[in-house]
């Protein structure tokens, strides 16, 4: 009998194949499954951004007097806003007092 075509190498062959279908098939999926994920990720971005820039159109016509919305909430994060820009302000100023101090040092001695 010729081993070639003995039955049992056909049984491996088909088994063989139904595992490689079996994991094209799996590997397709995958593949539509991460392409939805990564659409998904792209459009949760945006989503974050548009409600950002609403955010900050909203927040800016609070500020400027434009839109009134009495509610304790706003009127809080409205206020939390204002300290933290404040913050933000010092310590920019602090950074740059640094920044031209530490230049006219760096002129006098060597670095470390």
């Amino acid at each position: 009998m010729n081993s070639y075509n003995s039955p049992n190498r056909e049984k491996w062959r088909n088994k063989v194949q139904e595992i490689i279908n079996h994991c094209q098939l799996e590997l397709k999926k995958t593949t539509k499954i991460g392409k939805k994920m990564f659409n998904a990720s792209k459009t949760n971005t945006k989503l974050h951004e548009s409600y950002e820039d609403l955010g900050q159109l909203l927040y800016n016509a609070i500020k400027n007097k434009e839109f009134e919305w009495n509610d304790p909430k706003v009127a809080h994060l409205v206020s939390e806003i204002h300290l933290l820009e404040s913050e933000l302000e010092e310590i920019e100023s602090e950074v740059r007092k640094i920044k031209i101090t530490s230049n006219f040092k760096d002129q006098r001695y060597p670095k470390d």
